[in-house]
């Protein structure tokens, strides 16, 4: 077993998970409630990692945070380094890549409340920022948290993405999944199994999760 490998994932998803919590709050909020032209445009871009082949998707983002881009250019001029093959590069390409993952069970979950709810919000006097936090959010919680679990497990089994990305750096960018295909490669199927079950077993427990909010949600609307 990698502990490293798997130490560096679980922090690159927990940092997955602490950036896009209040993007998905925003963004599915904005999503769920406003019409504004160019919004099929927007949920378009948000739903693209899904379909793009993630090697494809790692090469655009390896062109977007290379030295020569704006972005990689700016944070060189900052922190002094390159922002391809860093840890913090992973996180940034992380975040993008789980954007569907995180904004759309959101959505949904915004969606779900009923406008009489809101209206009566509004009618008690409630600022819009009283609203979400006393009337909102409790109603939207498992959406919210569905967003987040499957943000969480999907970081974890990411591959194509982080390689093109960050590579396979110990310590710094070798993940869980990274150290899996290397121990596949080095024809040590042994260490392989054991870590491609510990995936397997956060997977399993994602799903169940993600089905019990599921059934929570449909019971409430029912």
């Amino acid at each position: 077993m990698d502990w490293t490998a798997l130490w560096l994932s679980l922090r690159l998803a927990g940092w997955t998970v602490l950036i896009l919590l209040p993007l998905s709050i925003l963004l599915g909020r904005l999503l769920a409630y406003r019409r504004f032209r160019g919004k099929g445009l927007t949920e378009a871009l948000i739903m693209l990692p899904l379909v793009m082949p993630p090697t494809v998707f790692g090469f655009y983002l390896l062109v977007a945070f290379g030295a020569n881009s704006p972005v990689g250019g700016i944070w060189q001029s900052l922190v002094g380094r390159q922002l391809v093959f860093s840890f913090e590069g992973l996180v940034l390409a992380s975040v993008v890549l789980n954007l569907p993952f995180a904004i759309q069970p959101a959505q949904r979950g915004f969606e779900a409340i009923p406008t009489e709810v809101r209206e009566a919000a509004q009618c008690c006097g409630l600022s819009p920022l009283r609203s979400l936090w006393k009337v909102e959010l409790p109603l939207a919680w498992p959406g919210l948290l569905t967003a987040m679990v499957l943000t969480f497990a999907h970081t974890l089994g990411e591959f194509g993405v982080v390689l093109m990305v960050g590579g396979s750096i110990p310590g710094e960018t070798k993940t869980i999944a990274i150290a899996i295909y290397d121990r596949v490669q080095a024809f040590d199927d042994q260490s392989a199994a054991i870590m491609s079950a510990v995936l397997l077993a956060i997977s399993l427990a994602t799903i169940s999760l993600t089905f019990w909010l599921s059934a929570r949600v449909g019971r409430r609307l029912g």
